[in-house]
């Protein structure tokens, strides 16, 4: 009983936890967010990105147009009085008869100019890192030195290339405030800002030629750096009009072009050009032009209004365009935001719908699987160990869903179903082998029940030899526990041993008739109740149990020490208490073989643990039973067995045996009740009736005496002892005559020993059988 072992420790792998289930299911969830997450994400950020750079171009545009509107206008007006400031001071340096009230008006007319420009430069800003505002800047410096060069000009001094320098480096400046303008954030409208630009720098270059021209005086004689400079101007001119301007003017604008060139100012401005160019001539000290320029002051003072209109239409062309443009990304950014905000929440929408469906067919995959594998398998696997026929409609069905869940559960459908298959084979061919080891084991048995009985013919045929009649015994002993191995092997096959019992057995009559089962049985010391029996249908798996755990107390305890069986009536039934002094077992150990005490094994443990097989017969016969056995250790340090028995199987012994037989002096014990046949019978549910005298396995038990009656109104009291006739108890064999032995040597064979110990116990069973008889 210590040293059985059903079998090892289950592997860890055989179950999985439920934490790791659940860490595998979040695992997936948790994936399926971030696969919505993510580019949900990313769209929200491309998006957030590009509003921010939309409206980041729409704020730039905004801020060109104020600054347009703010410097754009005064600064192309004081541009122009300059212009005309610059060529009337040039006229005045060359000796023209220029009128002091006609210089005094264009000054006063730049003076307002350089008034609105300041007041327009010093207004507040809505970029505080705007470039246009440095130019501005530089301008404005530029300006402050306005008077003092006015004051020369009236006073002459230095000179005349000077004095017009300083304007046109003035107006020079006021251009690179333009062409920062044409910088705006958007391309199309930088695009369209450009031929405007050029288009104020070709005005700019015709006002140097009127400068220039201005410079000739009345004699019209220029030097030869001025008159390079007027032919580099009349180049210019011509070059930005007719390549960099017009072409990529807007419609309006090269319409507006188109009047201009064909207006008599134009015709007049390139005749008087192409008169310069073709009929100039040398003289002392310079250049001589041709007469026609006594024209030009006349035709300039009637182009030029038409070029600033040209010029101040297609400025605010463009202020238009990038204001426009600025609305048109503003609208972009609304229609961008609204469509992707609908934009994600249809993601969310689809994304929330996705992982909804996808987990919900997952977790209804889990609850089928787990169903399947905790219910469905463990009923089909039960139902086939008993033999049953399994429903076909019990088994998990393929789906017939293409998609990937679909294809996992049909998958798994169709591993359910090899599974049940093949452990549908192995049920078979388990039983089948059953019925086959129950087959030979009902033969085997039948055989040494005859056996027994010709044992039983040789010791009454040859009990007078003592040392053939010791020798017999021992065989007869032998061969019990041959029977006792022989229904093991009935009961771990399937089979069911059958009761030979038709009447109540006391407890104390089961403990010794369990005793007589074991090979040591003299070691075993019993205590037990009388007044409780145990029904006939279940004594032999009773008396069987027992044996089993009585044998495997006495192999692995010490030889010389007593094993202790005792029975008593406990709240859940009867309960009986195998106590040896074996070796101390680990309390692990004593869980690991609790824990499998009740396990129905297969055959490959059986095949491993053939030589410890006593564990697992009491497992099986105490699940017939509805018994509870339990192993622990003793308070000697050994092995305590516990067999909790119910109370369905007792039968309460309503008074005491009754008085008035005649004691009688009972023959000889040998064993009774023997069973002729061993039969194979298929093992039931539940016992039902209790099985006919005479038919299974055959039983060891000693020959019960006749209870007498009692006498109505005795009281139960321990009996006094029986006076003790000589020779009246003892064995046939003993109560012949016998030689002396000599005193100086012990003869006496281990068979003698054997055999004196046995007509021992005879006497011992046949005193206590009186003493129940003759209670009161």
């Amino acid at each position: 009983m210590t040293a059985t072992s059903p079998e090892g420790p289950p592997p860890e792998g055989r179950r999985e936890p439920a934490k790791r289930r659940r860490r595998s299911v979040i695992r997936l969830r948790t994936l399926l967010v971030w696969l919505a997450v993510v580019p949900t994400v990313a769209m929200g950020a491309q998006v957030v990105v590009t509003a921010d750079r939309l409206l980041q171009q729409s704020a730039h545009l905004r801020a060109d147009v104020a600054d347009g509107e703010r410097i754009g206008r005064p600064l192309y007006e004081l541009m122009a009085d300059l212009q005309a400031e610059r060529s009337t001071t040039a006229a005045r340096w060359a000796g023209s008869p220029v009128p002091k009230g006609e210089l005094s008006r264009r000054r006063a007319a730049t003076d307002r100019g350089v008034a609105a420009f300041r007041r327009a430069a010093d207004s507040a800003d809505a970029r505080a890192d705007d470039r246009v505002d440095g130019y501005v800047r530089a301008v404005d410096k530029q300006l402050e030195r306005l008077d003092a060069y006015r004051e020369r000009t009236d006073a002459r001094s230095g000179s005349a290339d000077r004095a017009t320098g300083y304007y046109s480096g003035v107006i020079e400046r006021m251009l690179r405030v333009f062409q920062e303008f044409s910088n705006m954030d958007d391309a199309t409208v930088t695009q369209q800002s450009r031929p405007v630009v050029a288009l104020v720098e070709a005005s700019e270059v015709l006002a140097r030629e009127d400068t220039l021209l201005a410079s000739a005086g009345p004699a019209g004689k220029l030097s030869a750096e001025r008159f390079a400079e007027l032919t580099n101007a009349i180049g210019a001119h011509r070059f930005l009009f007719g390549t960099t301007v017009v072409p990529y003017l807007p419609e309006n604008g090269r319409q507006g072009y188109a009047r201009i060139a064909a207006s008599d100012a134009w015709k007049t401005k390139t005749r008087i050009e192409d008169a310069v160019l073709a009929d100039h001539h040398d003289i002392p000290g310079g250049i001589g032009l041709p007469g026609t320029v006594r024209g030009w002051s006349a035709m300039y003072g009637k182009l030029v209004p038409q070029l600033s209109a040209l010029d101040a239409e297609q400025l605010r062309g463009v202020i238009e365009a990038a204001d426009t443009t600025a609305d048109e990304l503003e609208t972009q950014v609304f229609w961008l935001v609204a469509g992707s905000g609908v934009g994600l929440l249809l993601v969310v929408a689809v994304v929330v719908f996705a992982t909804r469906t996808v987990l919900r067919r997952m977790a209804g995959l889990h609850r089928r699987t787990v169903t399947v594998a905790q219910k469905t398998l463990p009923e089909i696997v039960e139902r086939l160990q008993r033999g049953q026929h399994i429903d076909p409609d019990a088994l998990p069905a393929r789906s017939g869903d293409r998609d990937e869940v679909g294809r996992i559960s049909d998958a798994f459908a169709g591993a359910v179903s090899v599974s049940v298959e093949g452990y549908r084979q192995l049920a078979d061919e388990r039983q089948g082998f059953g019925m086959f080891a129950a087959g030979i084991a009902s033969r085997t048995g039948n055989l040494v029940s005859r056996q027994l009985s010709l044992t039983e013919d040789l010791q009454d045929t040859f009990g007078h030899d003592e040392a053939l009649l010791a020798q017999l015994m021992k065989s007869d002993q032998l061969t019990v526990g041959m029977r006792r191995q022989i229904e093991n092997l009935l009961i771990l096959a399937g089979g069911e041993v059958p009761d030979p019992h038709a009447e109540p057995m006391r407890v104390a009559d089961v403990l010794r008739e369990a005793a007589a089962e074991v090979e040591d049985f003299r070691r075993i010391e019993r205590v037990a109740l009388d007044e409780v029996s145990v029904e006939p249908r279940v004594i032999s798996a009773i008396s069987h149990l027992l044996a089993e755990l009585l044998d495997n107390a006495t192999r692995f305890s010490p030889p010389a020490s007593r094993v202790t069986i005792r029975a008593e009536l406990v709240t859940d039934g009867l309960s009986v208490e195998i106590e040896d002094r074996g070796p101390r077992v680990a309390p692990e150990r004593y869980e690991e073989m609790n824990g499998r005490l009740h396990a129905a094994p297969p055959y490959a443990v059986l095949a491993e643990n053939a030589h410890r097989l006593g564990l697992f017969v009491v497992g099986h016969l105490a699940d017939q039973l509805g018994a509870r056995v339990t192993l622990r250790r003793s308070t000697y340090g050994g092995t305590a067995a516990i067999v909790i028995l119910p109370e369905e199987h007792l039968i309460r012994t309503e008074g005491p045996p009754k008085a008035g037989a005649e004691p009688r002096v009972p023959a000889p014990q040998r064993p009774a009740g023997r069973k002729p046949e061993l039969a194979l019978h298929a093992r039931a549910a539940a016992p039902a009736d209790p099985a006919p005298a005479g038919a299974g396995l055959p039983r060891r038990r000693p020959a019960e005496a006749p209870t007498a009656p009692t006498a109505p109104g005795a009281k139960s009291a321990l009996p006094p002892l029986p006076e003790r006739v000589p020779q009246t108890h003892l064995a046939k064999q003993l109560r012949e005559q016998r030689a002396p032995e000599p005193d100086d040597e012990d003869t006496a064979t281990p068979e003698e020993v054997a055999d004196a110990w046995a007509d021992y116990e005879q006497g011992t069973e046949t005193v206590e059988t009186e003493l129940r008889q003759d209670q009161p």
